[in-house]
């Protein structure tokens, strides 16, 4: 039910209904929907074929399988780019991820974690500008202070060592801080 409380709300808008209109083809009061919307409460489950049924999808759609299938695959593909690499095996994990971009193009952490098999197979050009371009796409802090330590590294060694040193200073003071840059 993680995506059911979103979900309702995006059919809902693409059908140009409001709550109230959703309530009484369902014979239920707009406080019910709005609930939904606002994951306070989930309706029945005899609710959800109705629902999908009013917004020309699937109960699976509504649910969010997609969402939660596309995650679980994402997990693997990780997983097994990382098995790869702990076997130093930068081809085969780097061949993982090439894979799953043509899926995901613009997932920030498949761009990622290309980029850092290109790191460690010493393909600094490469590794950079994926870097860069995963870094404007990434929502995940932790991810983003990573990859820009990482990026001060891949600076320095291909000799810019102004950039490293403006991008060492916007880092936090963690385990990847300035300082340790």
């Amino acid at each position: 039910m993680l995506y059911l409380s979103e979900n309702l709300k995006k059919y809902r808008l693409l059908k140009n209904l409001t709550q109230e209109d959703v309530a009484e083809l369902l014979g239920i009061t707009s406080q019910s929907v709005s609930k939904w919307e606002r994951a306070e409460c989930y309706p029945d489950i005899t609710f959800l074929p109705a629902l999908a049924n009013i917004f020309e999808t699937s109960v699976d759609m509504l649910l969010g399988m997609d969402t939660i299938r596309a995650e679980q695959t994402q997990r693997d593909i990780h997983k097994l780019a990382t098995d790869y690499q702990k076997k130093e095996d930068y081809v085969s994990a780097e061949k993982v991820y090439r894979d799953a971009l043509r899926i995901y193009p613009n997932n920030a952490g498949m761009i990622l974690g290309l980029a850092g098999v290109l790191a460690l197979a010493d393909k600094p050009e490469e590794a950079i500008e994926l870097m860069e371009r995963g870094l404007s796409l990434s929502q995940n802090e932790k991810q983003k202070a990573t990859t820009r330590a990482v990026l001060c590294f891949l600076y320095l060694k291909r000799g810019s060592k102004d950039k490293a040193e403006l991008l060492a200073a916007t880092l936090p003071h963690t385990r990847e801080s300035r300082e340790v840059i």
